[in-house]
């Protein structure tokens, strides 16, 4: 796999103490814990939608409307460094192999695999297993990956006929914090 220098700009949604604490350094980049969730999207990381800080906002109002926390947004400068980038063939490749893999290992040991399930696939528990799984066999391998990035199709089509919907947009998971060079607080258009 080559590796993947390009900046992007991501947006991240949290709660406005976490991103007050994050310019302020309060809280240190290095110490910005990833998402673990069996669900999350791209395997274990830091989220953060690329380019588009109103869905990382959406995100933050869907997640924190409930609790008393104020939902916000952070933005970053990320290097992708070395990408597993799930845009290129020769990745998903390795991917497809590893879920064989999986598949074979827990049939194996008479187990279902998880699945990916709920309203537009938002939890996707088969993915993060197969994507953590691909990716710790690497790095046994010597090969390690700083991001993960792919893109995703998501809501209702732009039009009747779209080949494209409303929601669609591209997630990055940084797996090691070195890759995010700075942060800032974004505007946003109302």
């Amino acid at each position: 796999m080559e590796r993947f220098e390009r900046i992007v700009i991501g947006y991240h949604g949290c709660t406005e103490e976490f991103g007050r604490n994050l310019l302020l350094g309060t809280l240190p980049i290095g110490e910005w814990r990833p998402s673990t969730n069996s669900w999350d999207w791209l395997g274990h990381g830091i989220y953060f939608w690329e380019h588009s800080p109103a869905r990382a906002l959406r995100w933050a109002q869907e997640t924190y409307r409930a609790r008393t926390q104020v939902p916000s947004v952070i933005g970053a400068v990320v290097q992708l460094g070395r990408c597993f980038d799930l845009l290129n063939e020769a990745v998903t490749s390795v991917l497809a192999d590893s879920h064989e893999e999986l598949v074979k290992l827990f049939a194996k040991k008479g187990r279902a695999l998880p699945r990916n399930y709920g309203k537009g696939l938002k939890r996707r528990d088969l993915d993060c297993l197969v994507i953590n799984d691909c990716l710790k066999g690497l790095q046994l391998r010597g090969i390690e990956y700083d991001t993960v990035r792919g893109a995703f199709l998501e809501g209702e089509p732009a039009y009747p006929g779209a080949g494209f919907s409303r929601e669609s947009h591209i997630q990055i998971a940084v797996r090691k914090p070195t890759c995010i060079l700075g942060v800032f607080r974004p505007h946003l258009l109302s």
